[in-house]
Parts: structure tokens; C-alpha cells; sequence
């Protein structure tokens, strides 16, 4: 097929260059915006194409040489031919041009990007394991870009030093096992006092598979900076126990600020990113401002990472939550913190509720939301005047849904949308978290 020569107007939220070819626009993996390159065509499709680089004419000043080297496979990252600060400035675009072309709304002030350490960041993580006798034994590691196949990997750059020298000495574990091919995943779990590791063993271990694996906890375990333990899973998530050693420390991570542990489940959810964890909720409640009297609202509380910050400086704080398990150790949590007098939470499915239940749970002085990709739409509409919180921080890990939501709170509910930013959760990724601020300043309806 003939190369196309092209120039790339912009970088998409996926962190794929946008050019145009006879005013189709065509999505080219590893573009930067202002650069002159030969694209070869992939795929065709009605209203776009997506190609890939033949060569590099005029290459961006942004452009530099990716520190993995399994990056030009991997699909773990998408970013790394990018300078960092070039990064930043990419996904808070992403947030404002959300915002203006979805949400048809506007911050009034743009917040300084949260930043933090470009390498070693991911404390959480899920490698795909597969057996290729081909290719002699278990890979272990993340799936290729726009493939289901497991890179050919023996170290990552964005994993913990400790858990990247690992990978090459869990793939000889795995091939060592009986179960070696019906054992699809790896959970990996870093703690402030102990590095976790979940076995998906979709059949269970023979008493020599238990004795390689404790064998390999056993010599590994001394030579990382924490300890080292192994949980198992058969079969979901609830399924998840701890399998050896077990005279060793809890996992958690630490809220510095407040002075906060946070023990949890490696099968639960917590942020991947401990340090971006940390000073996003700092800024979040800088932001949320809560006072000695007032009554606060954590939608999407989970295990209580913004909740007991909170509780620290309100006068009460209710967590909702839909799932029961992430509920049941929020509460363990407060009382672990001896914040379970200033603490309530409740069960509730939020995608599903509406202005009758959000009337009967009653008004709050303040709200803060941490919702998943999908937004909450259907809480945001539920909101009537009688029970509209003076202010709502929200915090997103999905741009367009926020731009969605942002939309029905200043257009429906009379808010004014007065900061909002990013906080680069996920270096190297094209993934986007943000933080918005919304003061109640006219009532429509």
C-alpha cells in the first residue's frame, strides 16, 4: 500500500495523532502533534481510517526515545515516545476540550496539573500469564497493543523496581506448575509494608505446586525491600485468600496527611498510584473546604479513601456505596482510625436511584463524588432544589462523562463550574483523572 504523507493537527484522548487525508480523518498511532511523517493505512472504515508510521519527516521537539523497551509492543503504556511535561499538557487539553465540545461548559479557573513521579508509580496492576511452549515456558506481563497476546517481558518500567525484577522468576514459577496453563492472571498489590501477589489458580494446587510456590516466597522474599506474600483465587474476586505466608503484616496503604491506615483486600479497589492518591485527596479537600459543622455526602465512597479524610474536619460524613463488601470495609476502617462516631455508610446502587430516594437520604451541606467511568448521571439528575449541596467536588476518571454530568449541573441545577483539573494518575497512559469544583449559584428548577 502507498505511503501517505500527512501532517498530525492534534493528539486524540487515546494519545493517537489526528491527521486528514483528503478531509478523512485518519488516527495515527505513536503521531505527535506538528509532526511531518509517511503513514501506511490499516484499516478503512466510513467516517475515519488508522494507520501507522512509515516514517518520521519532521519529527516533534516533544518526541523522545521510550525508557522500555518492551514499549513499542506493549499495550500497558501509550505515551512514552512523549515528553512527560508534554504529557501533562495533552491530557489537561483532553479535560478542556471535554468539557467545551460535550459538556458545553467552561471552568472558571484551570488548577495546576498534580504531578508525581513518571516511573515505578503502579503499586496496582493485573499481568495477563499465558503458556507458549514456543516460546519455551509462561510469559508474564501486560496484553500487546490492540492484541489479545502476552508480551515477551522480563521487566517494566512503571511497576516497583521489586515487582518488575520479579517477572522473570514468576514465569519460571508458573512453568514449573502443574496448572501452569490454567492460570490466566497475576494480581499484583504493593502495600506500604508488604508486596502482595494473587494467583488466579482456576484449579488448585497440587502439594508439589504448593511447595513451589512457597519455595519461591521463600528465597524472594529477602532479597525485595518488603515482604513478600502470595494470595490465591479459584474462582471471583470473593474467592480471594491469603495462602503464605501468613504471620506477616497487613496489607495497607497510608494517608499521610490525616494520619490515616488504610487496610484492604488486594481484590478490593484502591488507587494504583499511592503518591497521586495521596495529594489528590489533599487537593480535594482543600477544595471541598469542610467545616466543624458541616454534614457531608462521599458518593462512591469504597473503602473510605475520601471519607475519612473528611471525617476529620467535619462534623459527620455518610459514604455510599453499591457494593457490600467495599461498605463493610469502609466501616472497618473508620473504627480501625477511631473515626466510626463521625463515620455512617449505606448500601446503594446509584446508576439506579432517583429523586425520591436522594430526598429521603436528606440535604448535605456538601458533596463529594468519585464515580466510575460511566459517570453519575442518574444521581446528578435526581438532584431537586430542597436538597442541591452548596458545593460538589468531582472526581473523574473518565473526561467525557464528566463533561456529560458537568453539563447538567450548570445547565439543569443552576451550579457554576469553578475549578478544574487533572491529576496524571497514570503516567505513560492516555488515561485521564481530573477534579472539578461546582458552587451553587442559581436555582433553576
Amino acid at each position: 500500500m502507498e505511503a501517505l504523507s500527512v501532517i498530525i493537527e492534534s493528539v486524540d484522548y487515546e494519545g493517537k495523532g489526528i491527521a486528514r487525508v483528503d478531509g478523512k480523518i485518519v488516527f495515527v498511532d505513536g503521531a505527535i502533534a506538528g509532526e511531518k511523517i509517511l503513514i501506511e493505512v490499516k484499516k478503512r472504515r466510513s467516517k475515519f481510517d488508522t494507520a501507522s508510521i512509515v516514517e518520521i519527516i519532521e519529527a516533534s521537539p516533544y518526541r523522545v526515545t521510550p525508557q522500555c523497551p518492551n514499549y513499542e509492543m506493549c499495550g500497558g503504556c501509550s505515551l512514552q515516545h512523549i515528553d512527560f511535561d508534554e504529557q501533562i499538557r495533552i491530557k489537561q487539553k483532553v479535560l478542556v476540550d471535554n468539557l467545551k465540545h460535550i459538556g458545553n461548559v467552561a471552568a472558571v479557573n484551570i488548577l495546576p496539573p498534580v504531578v508525581g513521579t513518571p516511573w515505578n508509580y503502579r503499586h496496582r496492576a493485573r499481568l495477563s500469564v499465558r503458556y507458549v511452549a514456543k516460546k519455551g515456558g509462561s510469559l508474564v506481563g501486560f496484553r500487546e497493543k490492540n492484541a489479545p497476546y502476552v508480551v515477551d517481558m522480563t521487566s517494566c518500567e512503571i511497576l516497583p523496581a521489586d515487582i518488575s525484577s520479579l517477572i522473570t522468576p514468576l514465569r519460571d514459577l508458573v512453568s514449573s506448575l502443574s496448572i501452569k496453563d490454567r492460570l490466566p492472571q497475576i494480581e499484583i498489590a504493593v502495600g506500604d509494608l508488604i508486596n502482595v501477589l494473587v494467583l488466579r489458580n482456576m484449579d488448585g494446587l497440587t502439594l508439589e505446586d504448593e511447595q513451589l510456590v512457597k519455595s519461591f516466597v521463600d528465597e524472594y522474599s529477602g532479597k525485595l525491600l518488603l515482604p513478600l506474600q502470595i494470595w490465591l483465587q479459584p474462582k471471583g474476586p470473593d474467592s480471594c485468600y491469603k495462602f503464605y505466608p501468613l504471620d506477616v503484616a497487613e496489607l495497607s496503604y497510608t494517608i499521610n496527611k490525616y494520619n490515616i491506615t488504610m487496610p484492604y483486600y488486594p481484590s478490593e479497589f484502591t488507587q494504583v498510584n499511592p503518591l497521586i492518591n495521596n495529594r489528590m485527596i489533599e487537593l480535594a479537600i482543600k477544595l471541598l473546604d469542610p467545616q466543624e459543622n458541616d454534614v457531608i455526602a462521599d458518593f462512591f465512597c469504597g473503602i473510605g479513601n475520601f471519607t475519612l479524610p473528611i471525617a476529620n474536619l467535619a462534623k459527620a460524613v455518610v459514604g455510599i456505596e453499591g457494593a457490600e463488601q467495599l461498605v463493610l470495609r469502609a466501616k472497618q476502617n473508620a473504627e480501625y482510625n477511631a473515626l466510626g462516631h463521625k463515620t455512617s455508610y449505606q448500601v446503594c446502587n446509584l446508576f439506579t436511584v432517583n429523586d425520591k430516594w436522594l430526598q429521603e437520604l436528606g440535604r448535605f451541606d456538601k458533596w463529594l463524588i468519585d464515580p466510575p467511568r460511566t459517570g453519575a448521571i442518574e444521581l446528578l439528575e435526581s438532584i431537586t432544589p430542597k436538597i442541591a449541596p452548596k458545593r460538589i467536588v468531582y472526581v473523574s476518571c473518565n473526561p467525557a462523562t464528566l463533561a456529560r454530568d458537568a453539563n447538567i449541573l450548570v445547565d439543569k441545577h443552576g451550579y457554576t463550574l469553578v475549578d478544574a483539573g487533572i491529576m496524571n494518575m497514570f503516567p505513560h497512559t492516555s488515561h485521564v483523572e481530573s477534579i472539578a469544583v461546582f458552587e451553587l449559584t442559581n436555582t433553576i428548577n
